[in-house]
């Protein structure tokens, strides 16, 4: 725009000092604006995310906000929970142990007690003890509870039965030793310290083989209806339960596919380490070091910024640390996508460049999110990136053909203001070219694009952008010249003559440099969509036979021998096979990154 603005007034100044009309010299210097300014634009990016969100729908992927497509075809890094998304999501209940590692039923029914009287969120874990076996609790009635949070990381109700009132707490293990001091055995009660040690490594060993393990604790004649946090203790450990919540077949394969496009997963789990650990070495993810909540307590923001992109797993993460992992790796230049599905997701949804939600997840964190996934599944997402990548590709292609036609457009009638005796197209002329040539582009959104264009995570690149339109601007803008020459002193055209073969020139020459440019393969290599081709040839048809139409004498123009038209047809052919060789040069010693 800034370029556009200062070579319109530069030649408006040119035709003002060559005393040629001052109103002919407005009104052709503003529809040149017109016509250089990609106004289009905003139009054409419109239809190209709306079509690729119709087609990202047919993948199961909805698209909440258009602008997020952009983003979604540039994300190289993935975040994700594992439940659900890595895992299948349904937690089975794999077995019930005491303290002393047997099998105790005890264990069971304080489990069932837990899970069936808690109001809060419903929850996979809560939802698998209730699932495994239906128990009878008609003799026991629900007094009070202290809902779960996530920095106790328990949830503890009050049940009163005919021998008295219960306090049962379910948490994860460290955080039930800190409210115990007893645990319960087959030979009786004894001393938690007695036995800790065993417990924590049957404890480790279920972590290893991917099982995910709550503790059971609780205590017995508690007087009084209600119960507070400050009554979490003197707790009797009784044992724990053991779920299972299996890989999904086929998550290692599209791990690696989302590897081979250019797109890292990173796992930002709150589960214990171990069992992070193991799941990441099921799908193919690096276990060599692993980041923890109680790590990321320690470590600086500048320094994570380093780290992060080093580490695959982060384990035993609080909902608060999940946002500062996204921005982190931000801030490392990535572009960042997130998976969440629950209340606690929706910062880090908001951080993320790309926040992706599902169908079945909590409305606050569909509300946060760009994109829902009508399934829990990477391979939908999977397919839904290809897609995103396909829109951003089209998009890009108009923003290198308006730009480069553009700005070689500007130096043509920069020059010819110069040497010319007249203006070298009439504003009306200005407007229709500007309008024929976009009409093509129009299409843009239904093209073919080449798979290596949709291999990797593509972003904005002004610099290349900048390049692509001086080389492309001014290969235009030198057949321009040669038009104005053939025309002028080879073909001796009058005015008229003259306005009508640059029009056609620029026209004709506009609309098939678009299947130049739209690929970095050859036109026979790489076929264009079939609505872009239709378009682009409609135009050109159109372009010969508009002067010797009625609508000649309309638009100011002249019907041409039969030497102006293969003289200007000549020159396009020329044109077309300079910018063949000149986008194979380019590509050769530039990268689009």
């Amino acid at each position: 725009m800034v370029v556009t603005l200062v070579l319109v007034m530069a030649i408006l100044a040119i035709n003002i000092y060559y005393k040629r009309p001052l109103l002919d010299s407005m009104l052709f210097s503003l529809a040149l604006a017109v016509g250089l300014t990609p106004q289009l634009l905003p139009v054409i990016i419109s239809i190209n995310l709306s079509h690729g969100a119709k087609s990202m729908a047919e993948q199961k992927v909805i698209i909440k906000r258009l602008a997020s497509i952009e983003n979604f075809g540039s994300m190289n890094i993935l975040c994700s929970d594992k439940t659900g998304t890595l895992t299948e999501g349904i937690m089975h209940l794999h077995s019930f142990v005491g303290a002393d590692g047997l099998e105790n039923e005890k264990v069971l029914l304080y489990a069932y007690l837990n899970s069936s009287f808690e109001t809060g969120y419903n929850n996979p874990v809560d939802t698998a003890i209730r699932a495994h076996k239906a128990l009878d609790i008609s003799g026991y009635q629900k007094l009070d509870e202290v809902p779960y949070d996530f920095i106790r990381k328990r949830l503890t109700i009050l049940v009163s039965t005919k021998d008295g009132n219960v306090v049962i707490s379910k948490g994860t293990l460290p955080n039930l030793f800190s409210i115990c001091s007893h645990a319960e055995t087959a030979v009786g009660i004894v001393s938690l310290s007695s036995i800790q040690q065993k417990i924590q490594t049957q404890f480790e060993d279920y972590n290893r083989q991917g099982f995910r393990v709550l503790g059971i604790s609780y205590r017995s004649d508690v007087p009084g209806t209600t119960i507070t946090k400050d009554d979490e203790k003197e707790f009797i450990f009784l044992g724990f339960i053991v779920l299972d919540d299996p890989v999904k077949v086929g998550v290692a394969d599209i791990v690696k596919k989302l590897k081979a496009q250019g797109i890292s997963l990173k796992v930002i789990s709150g589960d214990n380490r171990l069992v992070t650990e193991h799941i990441g070495e099921q799908v193919g993810l690096s276990t060599a070091r692993i980041l923890t909540g109680s790590d990321l307590l320690h470590i600086s923001d500048t320094a994570l910024v380093q780290q992060a992109n080093q580490v695959s797993l982060f384990a035993e993460i609080e909902p608060n640390q999940k946002q500062r992992i996204i921005i982190a790796l931000k801030k490392a230049g990535n572009v960042v996508g997130y998976i969440g599905d629950g209340i606690n997701d929706a910062p880090a949804l908001h951080a993320a460049d790309v926040g992706i939600s599902v169908d079945s997840a909590a409305d606050v964190a569909k509300e946060a999110a760009d994109i829902v996934l009508l399934e829990k599944d990477l391979g939908v997402l999977e397919r839904g990136v290809q897609e995103g990548r396909i829109t951003f590709a089209n998009t890009l292609k108009y923003v290198f053909m308006a730009t480069s036609a553009n700005f070689g457009n500007m130096f043509s009638m920069a020059g010819a203001s110069i040497f010319l005796k007249f203006l070298p197209l009439l504003p009306k002329q200005i407007l229709l070219t500007n309008l024929m040539t976009d009409f093509p582009e129009m299409n843009i959104a239904s093209d073919n694009v080449d798979p290596e264009m949709v291999m990797q995570p593509r972003r904005w690149d002004i610099k290349f952008i900048r390049k692509f339109m001086l080389i492309f601007g001014i290969l235009s803008s030198v057949f321009d010249y040669l038009t104005f020459g053939a025309l002028l002193y080879i073909l001796h055209a009058s005015e008229t003559q003259f306005r009508t073969g640059w029009f056609m020139e620029s026209v004709i020459s506009a609309s098939l440099v678009v299947l130049v440019i739209r690929s970095r393969r050859t036109i026979l290599q790489s076929r264009p969509g079939k609505s872009l081709l239709i378009a682009t040839l409609s135009v050109v048809v159109a372009t010969l036979i508009l002067p010797f139409t009625p609508l000649d004498q309309v638009f100011g123009f002249s019907k041409l021998p039969i030497s102006f038209i293969g003289v200007i047809i000549g020159i396009v052919i020329v044109y077309i096979v300079f910018a063949e060789i000149a986008k194979k040069v380019f590509y050769k010693f530039v990268r689009l990154t």
